[in-house]
């Protein structure tokens, strides 16, 4: 079903509008100079890993280990993608290397 022109300008705009929204809320509620409370502190330093550690969960959630390839493309490429991080701490060059070997297990090797 097409979507008309004033249809597509008005999602371009609310997007747009929540976009700017989210980007100057931060700055609106902890303005420069203000103390940050220890517990917005502490939520900046574990939600990054806490959300890193979801995400890995949810891709591995699926992986047969019991079952040919035994998680073997998934193993390596969590593998690949840790030492990777680790040793260059990139993270676009270690998730995409991770991402393009698993690609290449499953789809030439497996």
């Amino acid at each position: 079903m097409p979507v008309s022109v004033v249809t597509s300008l008005l999602i371009i705009i609310v997007v747009a509008l929540v976009t700017f929204a989210t980007r100057v809320t931060p700055f609106l509620i902890f303005p420069k100079g203000k103390e940050i409370s220890p517990v917005i502190r502490y939520l900046g330093k574990v939600l990054t890993p806490a959300v890193i550690g979801m995400l890995v969960v949810y891709c591995l959630k699926g992986a047969q280990v019991l079952t040919f390839p035994y998680g073997i493309p998934e193993a390596a490429a969590v593998v690949v993608t840790a030492l990777l991080h680790v040793w260059k701490r990139n993270n676009l060059l270690s998730i995409g290397a991770g991402t393009v070997l698993y690609m290449f297990l499953i789809q030439v090797v497996f």
